[in-house]
Order: structure tokens, then sequence, then C-alpha cells
């Protein structure tokens, strides 16, 4: 399980060094093979291949006309792309500087840090999203 935050930065060739809190799991329970993607373009999302193909499974369950699917393929597919952790834990991201590596339980994703602190304060936790986690008793 991907949980916490590695602050990183981006090399000028445009390499993430996958964080070592989150490289050991990723390698040993995953493989090297990622798909990256975004739905927004605001930030890299890093599926382990293996999480990818289980995903991409559910949405080959759903109708194909279904306009959330399409809309979802529309912006994983333009912002996709297949990658390859190289034998030092590198990953080539589109994105430069400071950036932060969050865990996601079952993905990693990689914000600007500056753009993730804006987020951070445009949404702000709420009593709201509190009651309904709590339905699912988080």
């Amino acid at each position: 399980m991907f949980r916490g935050n590695a602050p990183a930065r981006i090399d000028d060739k445009g390499r993430l060094k996958v964080p070592n809190a989150f490289r050991f799991l990723l390698e040993t329970k995953y493989g090297r093979e990622l798909f990256l993607t975004s739905v927004s373009g605001e930030y890299v999302r890093i599926y382990p291949m293996p999480v990818w193909l289980e995903l991409e499974q559910k949405l080959g369950d759903m109708p194909s006309t279904h306009p959330a699917k399409l809309r979802f393929l529309d912006r994983v597919n333009y912002f996709g792309q297949i990658a390859e952790l190289d034998t030092q834990g590198r990953v080539l991201i589109p994105m430069a500087g400071d950036v932060d590596v969050l865990g996601q339980v079952r993905y990693l994703d990689v914000w600007n840090h500056d753009r993730f602190l804006t987020k951070l304060q445009r949404e702000p936790y709420t009593d709201d999203d509190a009651r309904a986690l709590s339905e699912f008793g988080i």
C-alpha cells in the first residue's frame, strides 16, 4: 500500500527518481512497468501496470457508450503513456522542478509542489467530507 508524501525533484532530463519510500514496494510487489496518466493534466498519476490492467478490466465491463467511461478514457489516453523504471528507479515525467509524490493506496500522484499547496487551500477538508467517510467506517 502506497501511503504518505515524499518530496522529490524532477531532474534536468525530466526524470523523477521514485522516492525509496515507494520504490521498494513498487518494484517488489508490482514490477517496473508503469502507466502514467492524468485526468486533468494538473498532476501525473503513476499506476503500477498490474493495477492499471485491473482498472482496464473494470472499464471493459462497462457499456462501451457510457458517457463517464468515454470522458475518462479520452483523458487518460490523451495524457497516458507506458513507462518503465530504469535501474536507478527513475521514470520520465512531463513536469519540472520540485514535486510532491503522494501515496494513494494503489498508485502514486506526482504534483508540482506549489500547485499542490494551492489545491489544498482551494479544496479544504470539510465536515461533509468527514461525514461521507464515516459512512465507510473511516
